[in-house]
């Protein structure tokens, strides 16, 4: 029996979190954490509502995920997010000892990648994963948002 928890499973998940920003305004941005199959944090951006420049959803989902857990390392975790994290985010998911990161489309302006940002060594990245479905909810919302 194949297994249905690919990461373009987990990563359909994260495009419902930014299709829920995009709804309420915020820049759709979703993610997601999961540990041995099972979501245990989900979020998307607010940094509208929460007139609040660090409530990106990597950052609302590291600190949901820790909750859960109960402890503030993502070891054996994977988060599931929409686009390249900032540096911002990056940072916080270096100290959280995040096990994996999947990504969808790139940030080739504001990414980590291109800023030169390190995660943690053990840390492992898969990008690309469903691009052209997480890229093209941010071209419609800045479309939507310049009319």
């Amino acid at each position: 029996m194949d297994n249905i928890f690919t990461d373009e499973y987990f990563m359909k998940k994260a495009l419902q979190e930014a299709e829920t920003a995009f709804e309420k305004g915020e820049i759709p941005v979703g993610a997601i954490i999961v540990i041995d199959n099972k979501i245990i944090a989900r979020s998307h951006n607010l940094t509208e509502l929460l007139n609040d420049v660090t409530a990106h959803a990597e950052m609302q989902s590291i600190t949901a995920a820790a909750n859960f857990l109960g402890g503030k390392y993502l070891k054996d975790c994977t988060l599931y997010v929409t686009l390249e994290p900032c540096q911002m985010c990056a940072g916080a998911l270096y100290w959280s000892q995040i096990s994996k990161i999947v990504f969808g489309a790139s940030d080739e302006q504001r990414g980590f990648i291109t800023l030169g940002t390190k995660l943690h060594p053990k840390t492992q990245i898969n990008h690309g994963v469903l691009e052209v479905e997480c890229a093209s909810i941010m071209k419609r919302f800045f479309v939507e948002k310049r009319k």
